[in-house]
């Protein structure tokens, strides 16, 4: 029983010479400068190596393929039919790589490919979006694929490549860059007849528009309650472009980013920005992204952009009386 289990185990298969002979590009490239320059210490020299290092490297690659591939001479060393073939195999593949690495620097220079970006309605609408087409018109090879929600996208997940979102305290998983101060004042229709740069107080009789729980603004959830607007709100809506639009059909003041309202010519800014409701604004990525060329060319593009633009995105005082 013992025989016949040891008759039929499996033998390891050996090694094999020819597996041993595969030549690997630094043997290409060793015939490719023997055969161009003439002699060993020309190729020693096209290769920073030593004329004794050209020597036994030649005489390993000749015994592995078991072919003379030079005739030396006093002359110098002149490639055999087998050292011809090699040499021009070793061209091509040269080639090939210094092709693919200008295709790569080209791409370097030129970033590609599509970025998945996600913002909010209002940021979209009042600020990125001429941004946007600038962007793609400095570089016309990126894609944007923007994804409209005051959610923010889980960007370790992929559902995003970026997030550009307001924030006083962004993901401690995400790195990023912030690229201003946004600030927020009160607004109304112009219908209203009423005076710019009195007290909230002075305000608080008239109907509010409120910010809906999925808005998710504690900061202006708590305002309003300090300032006794709680009762006053008669509507509640989740995006601020929504709010906007109430602002604008006249059915009563409400809390808006300047840079949203100002451009608005049926609404009025009341009040100065509020420091208390002013928040960052974020280029937000994933850290395994921060090597990505695109990625970068977007960031920095929005960082100039949006820095040029500060102080109308932190809002204008109301002029005094």
């Amino acid at each position: 029983m013992q025989n016949r289990t040891t008759k039929n185990r499996k033998q390891p298969v050996p090694t094999t010479q020819k597996a041993r002979n595969h030549l690997a590009w630094n043997d290409f490239e060793l015939v490719l400068a023997i055969a161009s320059t003439g002699s060993l210490s020309g190729a020693a020299r096209a290769l920073g190596v030593s004329h004794a290092t050209v020597f036994r490297r030649l005489g390993d690659v000749e015994q592995r393929l078991g072919v003379t591939l030079f005739d030396r001479s006093r002359t110098g060393y002149r490639p055999t039919i087998a050292g011809e073939e090699l040499a021009e195999t070793a061209k091509v593949m040269d080639e090939a790589a210094l092709a693919a690495e200008r295709k790569v620097a080209g791409r370097d220079l030129e970033p590609s490919g599509e970025i998945w970006t996600t913002t909010t309605d209002s940021l979209l609408m009042g600020l990125l979006a001429p941004l946007f087409t600038q962007f793609r018109a400095r570089y016309p090879g990126i894609l944007l694929d923007v994804a409209v929600s005051n959610q923010l996208f889980n960007l370790t997940r992929r559902e995003a490549d970026v997030a550009i979102r307001p924030s006083n305290r962004p993901p401690e998983n995400l790195i990023g860059r912030p690229l201003t101060t946004i600030g927020q004042a009160v607004y109304g229709h112009r219908d209203f007849d009423l005076s710019p740069g009195e007290a909230i107080d002075a305000y608080a009789g008239l109907p509010w528009i409120g910010a809906g729980p999925r808005l998710t603004d504690s900061a202006l959830d708590q305002w309003m309650d300090r300032n006794a607007l709680k009762a006053a709100c008669i509507y509640r809506v989740d995006t601020l472009v929504s709010i906007l639009s109430a602002v604008r059909s006249g059915m009563g003041l409400a809390v808006l980013p300047c840079y949203l309202a100002d451009g608005d010519a049926e609404v009025v800014q009341l009040t100065d920005p509020i420091p208390e409701l002013e928040y960052g604004l974020w280029f937000l990525m994933h850290p395994d992204l921060r090597g990505v060329v695109r990625i970068h060319a977007l960031m920095d593009f929005l960082t100039e952009t949006i820095r040029a633009q500060e102080g109308r995105l932190a809002g204008a005082k109301i002029p005094p009386h």
